[in-house]
């Protein structure tokens, strides 16, 4: 065969391709007449499409037996598990404990107060009472007691000037920066105005008991307006027996219903028994009476007998522990435990604790002067010796159980205004429950004796409330009693100037 023939051949083979099979070209043509490229598709003459039924086959069907019934029964059930949910979210709340309500407080209740009762030992002077309120913030204090400030030479009731600050101690003007930074930081001041607070008596004695009275009073309005949020006075049986005492009460009455924030009328007595303290709340119309009953009575049987009788009225009652003569913890706490023991007994009490300046890190007072106020107690390279060493780390630990004391009760119900249970007391010990609602419940127990004792704890019959087998440790003083290890609520065995605090849970 030729080339000629087979390139003849060739062409023959091409044309009788399937079209579909040609290879396209960008001028080439397919057989058939398209162009290289298009893509038939071939359309069904007759598509058949769903319109569902219509209008009036629907009614006819929606109207048969079968559907109607169906209808009816969905609609019944519908109504009975509506109903059925209903009667159920009844009986929930039916059978639900109720929520106890939540007592009437003020900013006094809420947290402890803070008593610099001299500015110089504390910061020298007013202005650096201003430069420390961070540091004192961190404590969570809810007020401070400033003073007394006032000018008064001792027992001369003619130089008494409620009105003008002592020079010594600082300025007014010093005193209104205190005020507007510590309200920005949630803390209220209060303004001891103790008239002979240098002298023999507070109050002169002097048979001119009204005219002493009118100038607190005119004190007292004088720095209420300045955004002083409350007066403390000392020896308040004296004033309170007067018939000019009502007119203090009534200046920060006035002043308290024109200020929406409530105005805190303080009075320190000493020396009385529990039940003339509660009549004092009663008869006085303060709103807050600082008794030294920790300090008189001795025995952990006539301090919890104390707290039973005052516990209804723990709303008006602050305690503290030197606090009433405007000392440290040091002077009757002896030892870091002691402080930190009764650190934990004021915080749990039922009442509103008071401390003096210098006790969240175990400040020791010596004799009747003031003693200086420690500050940088964390800072590095400010000890000199291993004994400088451990007092410093002494001090940082006790301001950290301090500062742990006050935010938990702060924060647990219980604590902040719960109901008071005595389980046990003798000699040299004692322990107490607090409760409140379905809130965790906490037991005190401790020990200021030089001799361990075993405490057995018993609560006296209460509808709807019993002591469980065991309890969770919250706080300790002592290191063998393991923070969230869990304790025998029967008997507790505390060494010497040991306390413990005590969690349990609410179980309906």
């Amino acid at each position: 065969m030729s080339k000629q023939t087979e390139i003849d051949m060739k062409d023959v083979e091409l044309n009788e391709l399937d079209p579909e099979k040609q290879p396209m070209t960008a001028d080439g043509q397919a057989a058939g007449g398209e162009k290289n490229g298009t893509v038939k598709q071939k359309v069904p003459e007759d598509e058949v499409t769903f319109t569902g039924l219509s209008k009036e086959e629907l009614m006819k069907v929606a109207g048969t037996p079968g559907w109607v019934r169906t209808r009816w029964v969905l609609l019944v059930l519908f109504w009975l598990g509506w109903l059925g949910m209903l009667a159920g979210a009844i009986v929930i709340i039916v059978q639900a404990p109720r929520c106890k309500p939540i007592p009437e407080m003020n900013w006094w209740n809420e947290g402890p107060l803070y008593q610099i009762s001299d500015v110089e030992a504390f910061s020298d002077g007013i202005a650096g009472v201003e430069a420390k309120l961070d540091e004192i913030n961190k404590l969570k204090v809810k007020g401070l007691i400033l003073g007394p400030l006032h000018t008064i030479q001792a027992d001369k009731p003619d130089t008494l000037n409620l009105e003008e600050i002592d020079p010594t101690y600082g300025t007014k003007e010093a005193l209104v920066a205190v005020l507007e930074k510590a309200h920005k930081k949630g803390i209220s001041v209060v303004l001891d105005l103790t008239p002979n607070y240098r002298g023999a008596s507070p109050w002169f004695n002097n048979g001119r008991i009204g005219d002493v009275i009118e100038k607190v009073v005119a004190a007292a309005t004088y720095w209420l307006n300045l955004e002083v949020d409350g007066i403390k006075v000392s020896d308040l049986s004296v004033p309170a027996n007067s018939v000019d005492w009502s007119m203090l009460q009534s200046a920060l009455r006035i002043n308290s219903t024109e200020n929406p924030k409530n105005r805190l009328l303080m009075g320190v007595v000493e020396n009385m028994s529990a039940e003339a303290v509660s009549q004092m709340v009663n008869s006085s119309g303060v709103d807050l009476v600082l008794s030294n009953l920790l300090t008189s009575k001795k025995g952990g049987v006539e301090r919890i007998t104390a707290m039973d009788t005052l516990r209804s009225q723990q709303m008006s009652v602050g305690w503290g522990l030197g606090a009433a003569q405007r000392d440290q913890l040091s002077k009757q706490a002896t030892t870091s435990g002691l402080i930190r023991l009764y650190q934990l007994l004021l915080f749990t009490m039922p009442g509103t604790p008071v401390f003096t300046y210098g006790d969240e890190i175990g400040l020791q007072a010596l004799g009747e002067v003031s003693p200086k106020m420690i500050w940088d107690v964390e800072k590095e390279g400010a000890v000199v010796n291993e004994t400088a060493e451990a007092e410093q780390t002494e001090r940082v630990a006790m301001r950290k159980w301090f500062r742990s004391l006050s935010d938990l009760r702060g924060k647990e119900r219980s604590l902040l205004y719960g109901d008071y249970y005595p389980l046990s007391s003798s000699s040299s010990s004692l322990s107490f429950l607090r409760v409140w609602d379905q809130s965790e419940r906490y037991v005190t127990a401790v020990n200021f004796g030089s001799s361990p004792e075993t405490l057995a704890l018993k609560l006296a019959p209460t509808e709807g409330l019993e002591l469980p087998e065991k309890g969770t440790v919250k706080l300790s003083t002592d290191a063998e009693l393991e923070v969230d290890s869990a304790i025998s609520l029967d008997k507790i065995t505390l060494k010497p100037g040991q306390a413990v605090l005590l969690q349990f849970p609410y179980t309906g």
